[in-house]
């Protein structure tokens, strides 16, 4: 077995380095350690070989998307790289080689000896008279803050060492904010980790128990649920987490009305909904010279012009749910409605910079408008997201600061009392309840601008991404979707027809021109009629080249094939541009299951009279 020797705490047993030689081992990846790399970067991470104590043999990984997630949590609303990465390109590998095939056949014996031996963590009892761990006091936790002295947090009056993972994870420098520690606040923040098999890999870096006295001042000191003061939602939504709250309507309701109502309008929040007193809100808005502006919602309201734009916002996880069907991705499992329309009311960013000083002198500089919303996480770490200021600026942009919401003031959801509208614009970059703008040379430094929201080759995966290589989601290509009728349906033959619904929508402005509906997976193809509006109202007028914000819904009503007794239903989008969906998902997959567009399959049945 693999130990570290350390002093005195740090004399802990590696339980990093063992749970992953024995996932190498159970996967039958360490046949031969001699060469197998993976095994030799896992022994740079011990100091030594040596045995200690008790045997503790730990349950490998469940995955290592898992393994990930176990952690993770601990650097915010981030889900960005594995912590499988580190060691790549070490120059040492072949002077251990021998001593690596010297104690494969030790380390495989001492595994599976000692299988049936191991004390799960996880459902030790955090009393010190139980456990096999040390007792340790909040104040010898709290000086492990560093990497030099270990980094310590606590959970459930368990103290657990993660150094090991921080000194290897790009988000390290979030992870310290939590070291010395507990994590219950951070787990109740991202309630979406505080899974069972994400605390059976938690376990595994567990070195001691928290002191008695100690827990009871922790669960005094326990704060509120950060997301008790959350609206009300639509019982028809679809929850995908309910901590953070994201949630999409039915498809069959989302096409039911061409401007979605407020109160089914897809929801994507990435952090607890912030209570804002509108009396007293103010919007900063720095960068240009002049020191400054600083708004009122009502100077929002009285001092510029008010403009309306219909405009689809889309999540870029929409229908990531066919992207796991090729492969698991990280991310919320989205269905195919994370995207509605809706009218949106506000002043004019354009008109806010002008007045705050933006004019041809810093037109030479300027680069990006940085946003900053008023959700924040336990750190007081704002989301935050950034545009490229030809966007912002230009008057065909439409980009708003927005207050109204379907003719009513915006709903917590979505962003009261202010919230940044960029029409054409992936969803991530429309932050709600909008606190400080920022014109800058440079992007928003935000996690959610640089290392997430950002597409990669199928090829690419979490050992070898590199969120610097690629630029940050803006516009959004052409897609499509079918919400009648669903998946798995049946259709009565006696009715000799079957009528399809669905939406189309483009990034950037351009207008979908035609939508092509299939009956039987691809093979022929008819043209359904398109409409932008709902039956019965005047319709919404062309849109300008350039600005067609707002989708499209479409239907097609089609005689049923006589002799068929299923029909695989396939539809597809074509705008302006001639940009058209790619036929088939895998050659689009990506790590993080963003920009899904692929034509939208449906298999229905056909029944017969009788049934």
């Amino acid at each position: 077995m693999l130990w570290r020797c350390c002093s005195l705490s740090h004399r802990i047993f590696d339980r990093f380095c063992v749970a992953e030689l024995k996932s190498l081992q159970t996967s039958g990846r360490l046949t031969d350690f001699a060469c197998n790399i993976n095994a030799m970067l896992l022994l740079r991470r011990c100091s030594g070989l040596t045995s200690f104590g008790p045997l503790v043999p730990l349950r490998p990984r469940a995955s290592v998307a898992a393994g990930w997630c176990a952690v993770r949590l601990l650097g915010g609303n981030s889900k960005d790289q594995r912590w499988e990465n580190a060691g790549h390109g070490l120059s040492w590998r072949r002077a251990l080689a021998g001593l690596l095939a010297g104690t494969g056949a030790v380390l495989a014996y001492g595994l599976n000896h000692h299988k049936a031996e191991r004390a799960d963590a996880v459902s030790i009892p955090v009393t010190a008279q139980n456990s096999q761990f040390p007792v340790f006091s909040q104040e010898e936790v709290t000086k492990h803050r560093t990497l030099q002295d270990g980094i310590w947090v606590t959970f459930n009056g368990g103290v657990y060492d993660i150094t090991e993972f921080v000194a290897m994870h790009p988000g390290g420098d979030k992870i310290l904010l939590a070291a010395g520690g507990a994590l219950e606040p951070f787990w109740a923040l991202y309630a979406v980790h505080n899974q069972e098999h994400v605390l059976e890999i938690l376990s595994e870096y567990k070195v001691g128990e928290l002191r008695a006295e100690d827990q009871k001042k922790q669960q005094s000191a326990t704060s509120s649920d950060p997301y008790s003061s959350d609206p009300v939602r639509h019982p028809a939504l679809r929850v995908n987490s309910l901590k953070p709250f994201n949630a999409e309507p039915p498809p069959e309701i989302l096409s039911d009305s061409y401007v979605t109502p407020s109160a089914i309008f897809f929801k994507r929040n990435h952090l607890p909904v912030p209570q804002v007193d509108p009396a007293s809100y103010e919007l900063q808005v720095d960068g240009l010279p002049g020191g400054g502006l600083k708004l009122s919602l009502e100077d929002l309201k009285s001092r510029f012009p008010k403009h309306t734009v219909t405009a689809t916002l889309q999540c870029a996880g929409n229908r990531r749910s066919e992207m796991n069907t090729v492969k698991q991705v990280k991310g919320l499992n989205w269905g195919i409605s994370a995207i509605s329309n809706g009218v949106w009311a506000g002043a004019r960013l354009r008109d806010v910079l002008l007045a705050a000083g933006y004019g041809p002198d810093a037109a030479r500089w300027a680069r990006h408008v940085q946003f900053e919303g008023l959700d924040k996480d336990v750190t007081g770490t704002t989301y935050g997201a950034s545009i490229p200021i030809h966007k912002a600026v230009s008057e065909e942009g439409d980009v708003l600061l927005a207050y109204e919401m379907n003719g009513e003031p915006l709903p917590a959801d979505h962003g009261f009392p202010v919230r940044v509208v960029v029409p054409g614009t992936v969803g991530a970059r429309n932050v709600k309840w909008l606190s400080k703008i920022t014109v800058s040379a440079e992007e928003s430094g935000s996690h959610w601008q640089q290392n997430d929201y950002k597409g990669f080759s199928p090829t690419t995966d979490w050992d070898t991404v590199d969120f610097k290589s690629a630029p940050a989601i803006q516009e959004l290509p052409v897609q499509s979707a079918i919400t009648v009728p669903a998946q798995g349906a049946s259709v009565p033959r006696a009715d000799e027809e079957v009528t399809v619904k669905g939406y189309a929508w483009s990034g950037g402005g351009r207008e979908v021109v035609r939508v092509d509906v299939s009956l039987d997976g691809g093979k022929t193809w008819q043209v359904a009629r398109l409409r932008s509006g709902d039956s019965g109202e005047t319709l919404e007028p062309p849109p300008p080249p350039g600005r067609a914000w707002a989708w499209k819904l479409w239907e097609l009503t089609a005689p049923l094939p006589p002799d068929a007794r299923q029909l695989e239903i396939v539809c597809k989008a074509v705008d302006n541009s001639y940009n058209m969906q790619p036929d088939t998902v895998a050659p689009i997959w990506n790590l993080r299951g963003v920009l899904s567009n692929a034509w939208h399959r449906v298999k229905v049945t056909i029944s017969d009279d009788e049934q």
